[in-house]
């Protein structure tokens, strides 16, 4: 079916068993998700949705080869991986006012739905297809000199404009309205002329 890797993406089985897991993973997706579009994709929409299609699509291969059912925990923990490699030496606290850098936060959290779920398949799927975003946007091209493999497709720049200089990428006013401003000093002041003192004829 075309729409099941879309299904298996945003459907997860809430029970007695698995309830405080998807409470758990809500939390780390709306978190680390918010960080990194207010943080390294700030003002970059196209590039953030870039990331997760690049991350959704190597899930979904991924999962037609291993036959796995549910999708949305390996594309939560490849946000995750994301950020935490991109802010790596920033001090992060976990549960029990544990302390440590970040780029080790998606291997505790391994750890942690580990005890909680009893299973590390989906964190580490999500952790290397996320690592292997970061490589080959980053770390390869920047760091190591090598070639750009990844690059953000127009059409995407075309449906969500970069934001520059605080103001949002809604086109530009017209030239008319541009001359009128540079006339006038800009800053959007109107010629109201000269004016009369009080008491003069």
């Amino acid at each position: 079916m075309i729409w099941r890797p879309i299904t298996a993406t945003f459907f997860f089985p809430v029970g007695p068993g698995t309830g405080f897991l998807y409470l758990v993973n809500l939390y780390f997706l709306y978190q680390y998700s918010t960080r990194l579009e207010t943080g390294a994709f700030d003002g970059r929409p196209a590039d953030y949705l870039f990331m997760l299609l690049f991350n959704w699509a190597c899930i979904v291969i991924t999962g037609l080869a291993m036959d796995m059912q549910l999708l949305m925990i390996p594309l939560i923990m490849s946000v995750l991986y994301v950020w935490a490699q991109l802010n790596r030496d920033m001090i992060v606290s976990f549960w029990f006012g544990t302390r440590f850098k970040a780029c080790y936060l998606p291997w505790v959290i391994l750890g942690f739905n580990y005890i909680i779920g009893g299973s590390v398949i989906n964190e580490l799927i999500g952790n290397l297809v996320g690592h292997l975003y970061f490589f080959l946007m980053f770390r390869y091209p920047m760091d190591l000199g090598g070639r750009n493999f990844l690059s953000t497709p127009q059409f995407l720049y075309r449906w969500l404009p970069s934001r520059r200089g605080g103001v949002s990428g809604f086109g530009v006013p017209p030239a008319s309205m541009r001359r009128a401003a540079d006339q006038n000093g800009g800053g959007g002041r109107h010629n109201w002329g000269q004016g009369f003192r009080l008491g003069d004829q």
